[in-house]
């Protein structure tokens, strides 16, 4: 998702930059690129905000019910196990912070996986809980209560702990990006409205 939006700001910058095409053929080249950038960028971004509000849920996925139990409010994390030919990758999502006796709601593609855990944080660095969840039947829901602070795995809860980091980073340079490529998509939208009120065609 990062390169997407490395890309959106190359476009938007080359957008910005064809403003000082101001005759001929090349002024109007350079406004028509820079209204296709500005569509184009505008479509990526409301795809992209509305997919994040929806919920993901899929009839075939394994769905998590985690439930905080304990009296302070958790900062969660779901690491997913695959392995595809013997060889494991992990995808690291994040469900966030659950209230005391509150719950979310996870769900899980399975098809290359039969294990998921479970990481809690109380504060940005301080993993509290970690559990491992082998998953024999993956036509059952999964329903996961924190009722204390425990750590099933130290060494695995080492590893989670490297991929939320790994998600956090990830998470900020998208957010850098998208900063950016939001500033950028203003500026270009103004002119090209400006340009519009003042050269009405």
């Amino acid at each position: 998702m990062v390169y997407l939006f490395l890309l959106l700001f190359v476009m938007l910058s080359a957008a910005l930059m064809s403003t000082v095409l101001k005759t001929g053929r090349l002024r109007f080249w350079g406004r028509m690129f820079r209204l296709f950038v500005v569509l184009f960028s505008t479509g990526v971004f409301a795809y992209y905000f509305i997919s994040r509000s929806l919920p993901h849920f899929r009839e075939d996925a394994l769905t998590v019910q985690i439930i905080n139990k304990l009296p302070f409010p958790l900062d969660f994390y779901v690491v997913r196990v695959d392995s595809i030919d013997g060889s494991k990758s992990f995808e690291t999502l994040h469900p966030g912070d659950i209230r005391s006796e509150f719950y979310r709601i996870e769900y899980l593609d399975m098809k290359n996986s039969d294990e998921f855990w479970v990481a809690g944080f109380l504060g940005p660095k301080n993993m509290v809980y970690f559990s491992q969840h082998p998953i024999p039947n993956k036509n059952e829901d999964q329903i996961v209560e924190i009722q204390n602070y425990t750590n099933d795995n130290p060494s695995l809860s080492a590893a989670a702990a490297k991929l939320v980091e790994t998600l956090k980073f990830q998470n900020m340079k998208t957010a850098i990006w998208i900063t950016l490529d939001l500033l950028l998509l203003f500026l270009n939208f103004t002119l090209l409205v400006r340009r519009s009120k003042k050269n009405p065609e």
